[in-house]
């Protein structure tokens, strides 16, 4: 499902316009961003969890050469899901 599909899926069930369903759709992904931003959990209940996620620095290999890099550490965004989403794909 791509964000029109979604957009269209909310405006259905809650009698706003489609436009005005993305807007909401848009707003919700840009608090997620901001709150992964600042550092913060994002927590769904039901749904699940955002969390920010340190990785550490380590060693890779260049697939075409074979050759040993260093992969510098960063930080990533990781989800959990919740009970009820985990139920609901088995």
């Amino acid at each position: 499902m791509r964000k029109p599909e979604l957009a269209a899926a909310v405006a259905d069930q809650t009698g706003l316009t489609r436009d005005k369903a993305s807007e909401v759709i848009t707003i919700f992904t840009d608090e997620i961003s901001a709150a992964a931003a600042r550092g913060e959990d994002v927590t769904l209940t039901g749904f699940g969890t955002f969390s920010i996620r340190q990785r550490e620095p380590r060693e890779g290999r260049n697939p075409q050469t074979g050759a040993s890099i260093r992969i510098p550490a960063s930080k990533t965004v990781g989800f959990k899901p919740g009970k009820a989403l985990k139920a609901a794909v088995r």
